[in-house]
């Protein structure tokens, strides 16, 4: 079993930064990639960016390359979300993955 706790979501203006983060615990974290996606109301939830165990391979959405920086501290069992850049369109629940384990979700919220 695997818990994760998504926090650092608020509301934010456009242009602004937000840092969220999944702490895991239950097992093992480092051995496991972790996703970030997210769900904007009456949207599917979407993928915004992944990185592998190591932190070595990362991935991110067309939509905010440039702009979200995944990373990871495995010693913290904590994978971050920098997002800096914030556009109203970036609204939503953010959740963290791994394997089959979701967390609860952060709200991040971008004013225009």
């Amino acid at each position: 079993q695997v818990q994760l706790a998504e926090s650092g979501g608020g509301l934010v203006q456009a242009g602004g930064s937000l840092r969220l983060a999944c702490a895991a615990s239950g097992r093992t974290f480092s051995s496991y990639p972790v996703e970030w996606f997210r769900q904007a109301p009456r949207k599917d939830r979407e993928f915004v960016a992944r990185i592998s165990g190591s932190g070595s391979s990362i991935y991110y959405a067309d939509s905010v390359k440039g702009r979200f920086t995944i990373s990871r501290d495995n010693a913290k069992n904590t994978v971050y979300l920098q997002m800096n850049s914030l556009k109203p369109e970036d609204t939503a629940v953010y959740y963290c993955r791994t394997d089959v384990y979701w967390g609860q979700g952060t709200q991040v919220t971008v004013s225009s």
